[in-house]
């Protein structure tokens, strides 16, 4: 029988986050449910029978002392999935409001960059560890006024290959999921109005925006010995999206 690993996911008290969580869970996995809101990420551990840290992961201090409360509760961490990211709006280039450029940065960049050290060092010193970050294809296909946080998520990619790398001589993997459209909480409403769900799907040569329960699988196999000489790489899971 497999070994219960410890798994970090990162905005886990809701969305694709917790969905990931409970993939984890399901498997025996003991999770820590990181979010920066508290209560959610309580929520989400206590159904899964898991571990909840409130975390703002823009905060190097924080970061640093919340892995350090993790490895000091549970001995080790196995996985860490940097799954935390955020939109915020959108805007072109030229009309951005650059409050929003730096928050997108702060979380989706600064966030999976600070984790990734943080849980990264302790990896090196078990011998062994896997990270997967979640990306996403607009990081390879613009879509206008959403710039911002593409460009994010590009840099997401970057941080998963540069990580695969550094880290393959210590035993570590480093991937990356990178989702089309998904529904979640945050894209409900959009995905409500079946005008504005159906010009996207018509991007779709599968013709449908993805569910949570079919990115999850993915991460939960990058993660997994199933996976063990995959590293560097940053999977589309889009419905053909990129090929249209």
């Amino acid at each position: 029988m497999p070994i219960p690993r410890n798994v970090i996911v990162t905005g886990a008290a809701q969305g694709l986050g917790k969905g990931i969580a409970e993939a984890f869970a399901a498997l025996g996995d003991k999770v820590v449910v990181v979010d920066r809101y508290g209560e959610g990420s309580e929520r989400t551990a206590a159904a899964i029978g898991g571990d909840a840290v409130a975390l703002d992961i823009s905060d190097a201090a924080a970061v640093e002392s919340a892995v350090a409360r993790i490895v000091a509760r549970h001995g080790r961490i196995d996985v860490l999935v940097n799954n935390a990211g955020v939109v915020g709006g959108g805007g072109t280039v030229v009309d951005l409001d650059i409050a929003l450029l730096d928050l997108t940065y702060q979380v989706n960049v600064r966030g999976t960059w600070l984790m990734s050290q943080a849980v990264g060092k302790r990896m090196i010193a078990q011998g062994k560890g896997a990270i997967v970050n979640v990306s996403s294809i607009g990081g390879r296909q613009p879509t206008p006024g959403m710039g911002h946080y593409e460009c994010t998520k590009a840099a997401v990619d970057a941080i998963t290959r540069s990580t695969a790398i550094e880290m393959a001589p210590h035993g570590i993997r480093a991937n990356a999921v990178a989702p089309g459209p998904v529904i979640t909480p945050l894209t409900a409403g959009f995905a409500a109005h079946p005008e504005a769900r159906a010009a996207w799907e018509k991007r779709i040569p599968l013709a449908t925006i993805a569910e949570v329960e079919q990115i999850a699988p993915a991460v939960v196999f990058l993660a997994s010995d199933a996976a063990s000489h995959i590293t560097g790489v940053s999977l589309a899971i889009d419905g053909g999206q990129l090929l249209a």
